[in-house]
């Protein structure tokens, strides 16, 4: 089915329209290929499709009028149900193409054993998913989607000219991410720098692992109310965009590799440092490299200059190009 605006984009509430059609058609296409469970990289795009989907609603939620199974909370809960599987197919990776074959023998032997533990705990993760799937909420969600795209609501306040709203709709998003207490860990403003030691940085993501998580939850959520509108601007405002995604990237390694952790002392007996001390050397060597990466963008993001011309970068958007994006939205057909 084919779900298209009748007139050139040119509201807010046009423009809602487009991204709530293009991430639902995302998520949609998805959905036969998670249920076949042959490529994990399946589930994740549909993942991404639904954490889009929720964005987007958030992100115009003053246009849109959507009903109640088609709220962004309905979504996020749909996208959750699946993310016990993601995180499991995501940990089988990494142990296995980016640890595994450069331990020592007797730490590979044992991390056979975690990995068959895993695959057990994959069967169990996919049954849920089949369920949430198959079940009367997801049921309810699709058609709620389907229905508004047919026959959309609006607030007022979507019928404003997007060049009139467009800023208005960013820079809040933007200014959240930038007040983000997480940018201040461990940078020291009298010295103007943040080069930090191996053992001062794992002192630091003990402590503060969790403000940095939600840092990372707000980068990917900027992200992609940020991507929503590429299309109005510039190869400067998608260099911005790249450094957020840079933030969403990084500071997910550093998270993945706590979990990780966790994951294998639910799963070992006794003490991991005991059971694979190459491994754990390993991965605290891992997140050194991504500190040292994040701190490059901690400095470049804590200076005025970078922050003031990622504002004046947003007040200054393009619409010359918008039309073409819009026929590229529409032009694809989901079952």
């Amino acid at each position: 089915m084919k779900y298209k605006l009748d007139h050139e984009a040119k509201t807010f509430g046009d423009w809602a329209y487009l991204a709530v059609a293009k991430h639902y058609k995302k998520f949609l296409s998805h959905e036969l290929a998670v249920l076949e469970d042959k490529d994990p990289e399946e589930l994740h795009q549909m993942r991404v499709g639904m954490r889009r989907l929720r964005s987007a609603i958030n992100g115009f939620t003053a246009a849109l009028n959507l009903p109640e199974n088609g709220q962004g909370k309905k979504v996020g809960k749909i996208a959750k149900s699946l993310g016990n599987l993601r995180d499991l197919d995501v940990l089988e990776d990494t142990l296995k193409n980016k640890y595994y074959p450069h331990l020592p023998n007797k730490e590979q032997k044992r991390l056979k054993e975690v990995l068959y533990s895993l695959e057990k705990n994959r069967k169990k993760a996919f049954k849920k998913v089949r369920e949430t799937l198959n079940s009367q909420n997801y049921f309810d969600l699709k058609q709620a989607f389907a229905h508004w795209l047919k026959h959309p609501k609006y607030h007022d306040i979507a019928q404003v000219s997007i060049e009139t709203i467009l800023a208005d709709i960013l820079l809040p998003e933007v200014s959240q991410l930038m007040l983000h207490p997480g940018w201040l860990i461990g940078f020291d403003f009298a010295s103007q720098t943040n080069n930090l030691s191996k053992k001062a940085v794992e002192s630091l993501l003990d402590k503060d692992e969790l403000i940095l998580h939600d840092l990372r939850k707000v980068g990917k959520r900027t992200r992609y109310n940020m991507e929503l509108f590429t299309q109005f601007y510039g190869h400067i405002y998608q260099t911005y965009v790249t450094d957020v995604k840079g933030i969403q990237s990084i500071l997910g390694d550093i998270q993945d590799s706590f979990v990780l952790a966790e994951f294998l002392n639910e799963i070992c007996d006794d003490n991991i440092l005991s059971n694979l001390p190459t491994f754990c050397e390993t991965l605290q060597d891992s997140r050194y490299q991504k500190w040292q990466e994040w701190e490059n963008l901690q400095q470049k993001f804590l200076n005025h200059q970078t922050r003031k011309n990622l504002y004046l970068t947003i007040l200054e958007p393009c619409f010359s190009n918008s039309q073409k994006v819009v026929e590229e939205i529409v032009a694809t057909n989901i079952p």
